[in-house]
């Protein structure tokens, strides 16, 4: 199936007609990765009548290609680390090197949720059926992290939303959340990209825009 969207607002309200119609127990709490996919959630946090939040995450890459990802850093109270075991034993990376990454990436989240948050404290997850949303997952190495950290929050249900992903990242990713809806699967899978005629590179403007849009939780 290759389904194009027009846009990722035209996405999100796709993805949230389909988990209207799912009987997911309340309270909902939708979770966006920035920035492409805060779009996504305004649309699903306005059909489901949730509070919107984001997810901030930050892969820490391999010291020579920062691309391969050997553990990530992912918002919370406190923020959490999610080591990548095999790729750490395989790059040689230590201890060490994660905490000093980790640090600098800590800094870029706090810098992220001030630009687009300020001082609005995080949505509490525990006990809540929280809905992860991005305008589309390739590889998984990110998003499988952000559910990781998001599991060990406590939420009664965890779903994992989504217009475009591969089938097999999906599989990989089955194992971290309890339900995931995802409207297209294309095979075989190139981009992400090339499922919207639209697909331009969101702005901090367009975060906050998507944030007010969906309302105050």
């Amino acid at each position: 199936m290759n389904k194009t969207f027009a846009d990722r607002a035209e996405a999100g309200r796709a993805l949230a007609q389909r988990l209207v119609e799912i009987p997911l127990p309340r309270p909902l709490v939708v979770l966006a990765l920035p920035r492409g996919g805060v779009p996504i959630g305004a649309e699903v946090a306005r059909a489901l009548h949730a509070p919107l939040d984001l997810l901030l995450v930050r892969k820490i890459g391999a010291p020579w290609q920062r691309e391969l990802a050997v553990a990530a850093v992912v918002d919370g109270q406190p923020p959490d680390i999610v080591l990548d075991d095999e790729t750490m034993a395989l790059t040689g990376v230590d201890a060490a090197y994660i905490q000093a990454e980790a640090k600098k990436a800590m800094q870029e989240i706090e810098r992220r949720r001030q630009v687009y948050l300020h001082d609005r404290a995080p949505v509490g997850v525990e006990g809540a059926t929280a809905i992860v949303v991005d305008d589309g997952i390739a590889t998984g190495t990110t998003v499988r992290a952000a559910l990781k950290a998001l599991r060990r929050r406590n939420p009664a249900r965890l779903v994992l939303a989504v217009p475009v992903a591969p089938s097999d990242t999906l599989a990989v990713l089955r194992g971290e959340v309890d339900e995931i809806v995802c409207l297209v699967e294309p095979f075989p899978f190139h981009a992400i990209g090339l499922h919207y005629r639209d697909f331009h590179q969101v702005g901090d403007d367009e975060v906050l825009a998507a944030l007010a849009a969906a309302g105050e939780p």
